[in-house]
């Protein structure tokens, strides 16, 4: 069995500073289908992610790749939804229309974090998703996300 590409690699033009393979001084964050409705990423943090005390994550950091995380999984399923693999024909963009995180613990900055992310409710225009952030089997941030469609041009 062949292992599946990351959705943002199949992104076309993705210059994120999250999630874009094209922007080489971002967080370059990978995620995978884990099954229909739900992905998974994992987020191995560095030095310069740090809050203030240096052994946490930013919570700008963990807002950030959740926010991708999720915005990269309504664009997977928004292919998905119009029967295309990721990247192909007209491009399909999703855009960040509500990102509610809750923190819950502190993050590690020497360990990696998980990603879950789940899709509760899609429409022709926004995908409502629910994500949760872990750390060690420690759940440290949870978010309420609406991805909402976007034109190629936007």
């Amino acid at each position: 069995m062949t292992e599946q590409p990351a959705i943002q690699d199949l992104i076309p033009a993705n210059h994120c500073f999250g999630c874009g393979p094209d922007n080489d001084l971002g967080l370059q964050i990978k995620s995978y289908w884990t099954g229909q409705d739900k992905s998974l990423c994992t987020f191995a943090p560095q030095p310069h992610h740090s809050a203030g005390p240096v052994q946490y994550i930013n919570g700008g950091i963990i807002a950030t790749v959740i926010d991708c995380h999720t915005i990269c999984t309504a664009i997977a399923d928004g292919y998905r939804q119009a029967g295309r693999e990721v990247g192909t024909g007209d491009k399909i963009w999703y855009a960040t229309g509500r990102l509610d995180v809750s923190y819950r613990a502190p993050a590690a900055i020497d360990k990696p974090v998980t990603l879950e992310a789940t899709i509760v409710e899609r429409s022709e225009r926004k995908t409502l998703l629910h994500c949760e952030l872990s750390s060690e089997g420690r759940l440290c941030a949870t978010a309420d996300v609406v991805a909402v469609r976007v034109p190629d041009g936007w």
